[in-house]
């Protein structure tokens, strides 16, 4: 279906994007998944061509566009070449949002520049092991001695945090017994800082070419220069960016479950069984064309999502129902267009396999399926 979404602006970034990927990306991606990350100098070209520094000001070094239709042009992209860029989405539709709403101006002239130019890689530490979703119920602390803060606790499932030079860090400054939300604060710590460690580089199912590890923090002495936005103020700011995180989520399963299609369709022109081309029997047909419906009707929602929250409209409800209704769409499509690769769908050599794998976290991450129908089951007065 045509789309209205995108000027010509973002048409020229997609140009843009595109040659990156195909030219920078796709010959190393291999060699990539086999160590586990995107090298750094990668992320520097990606800053000399002015990709992570869209949304970043000027005077830093950015291009000063606040749209967020350019992370939905780079993700397309991304997925339309079958590949991932790594930490690329989370650092700048997760993390970003964070230093360019609550950074004052001394932090803005000490972090943008390298933000911008890909020397200064980010992550965000919030996680915890067995607190999962409840944010709430974080057990990391900071105390203030002087003009710093001692944080001591640990995190895991931190997506870029081998990697990180700025980590994002969700502590506990203060504790009120009638309000569990009330009392956390976000400090960035440093790569170097004495007591920061990285502990395991957990091994995932999917997602190989961006790493995920556990983060310990002993006795790290934070400066109070380092906090971002006010002292005891975090959960509102973690709900403040909610849902862009996961409108994120959902443009990555349209696009990806979009390539899952055009994969399956590539290969069952070529691929014979009796003699004859496995696209020509209907099954393949009516299942291609199924996948087709839902991917459209998908991209339909999610194209009026982007729009609302360009023009600051999307609720948390409505980001809650993309989210639920896009990555639900990707995996039964893509685990539709797998069976039509039959055994060689399972093989990690054909990027089908490895789009089955990066599916089933979409489901998880960001608030799992579960948490989005509570979200939206609110929104009904239920």
């Amino acid at each position: 279906m045509r789309r209205d979404l995108f000027t010509e602006d973002h048409e020229a970034f997609r140009e843009l994007a595109r040659d990156f990927v195909e030219k920078e990306v796709v010959p190393h991606y291999p060699q990539w998944e086999q160590g586990g990350r995107m090298p750094r100098e990668v992320f520097e070209r990606m800053g000399e061509l002015g990709i992570l520094g869209v949304s970043i000001p000027e005077e830093y070094g950015g291009g000063g566009q606040s749209d967020y239709r350019y992370n939905v042009v780079l993700q397309e992209e991304a997925a339309r070449a079958l590949v991932t860029l790594s930490t690329v989405r989370t650092q700048l539709e997760v993390i970003l949002p964070y230093f360019l709403h609550y950074a004052n101006d001394e932090q803005r002239a000490r972090w943008f520049p390298g933000l911008a130019a890909g020397t200064l890689l980010t992550a965000i530490a919030m996680t915890e092991p067995g607190t999962g979703s409840d944010l709430a119920g974080m057990r990391t602390t900071a105390v203030r001695d002087g003009d710093d803060y001692i944080v001591n606790g640990a995190k895991t499932f931190i997506t870029g945090g081998m990697q990180a030079d700025l980590v994002i860090v969700v502590a506990r400054t203060s504790t009120d017994p009638d309000n569990r939300r009330a009392g956390l604060t976000l400090l960035v710590v440093e790569d170097g800082m004495d007591g920061f460690t990285r502990g395991r580089e957990l091994q995932k199912m999917g997602c190989k070419v961006q790493d995920t590890a556990e983060l310990s923090f002993v006795d790290v002495r934070v400066p109070a220069a380092n906090v971002l936005g006010e002292v005891d103020e975090a959960f509102g700011y973690l709900g403040h960016n909610l849902a862009q995180e996961r409108l994120t989520v959902a443009v990555g399963s349209v696009a990806q479950a979009r390539s899952a299609i055009a994969a399956a369709i590539d290969y069952t022109q070529h691929r014979t069984a009796f003699g004859t081309p496995v696209a020509s029997f209907q099954n393949t047909k009516f299942e291609l064309a199924a996948c087709s419906t839902e991917v459209e009707a998908a991209q339909a929602m999610l194209d009026r999502a982007v729009a609302l929250h360009v023009d600051g409209e999307l609720s948390g409800a409505d980001a809650a129902r993309v989210k639920l209704f896009c990555t639900e769409m990707q995996q039964r499509v893509v685990d539709r267009c797998l069976q039509l690769f039959g055994g060689y769908g399972y093989m990690m050599e054909y990027p089908i396999a490895r789009l089955y794998t990066d599916a089933r976290v979409a489901r998880i991450y960001a608030g799992t399926s579960e948490v989005m129908k509570v979200i939206i089951a609110k929104s009904l007065g239920l």
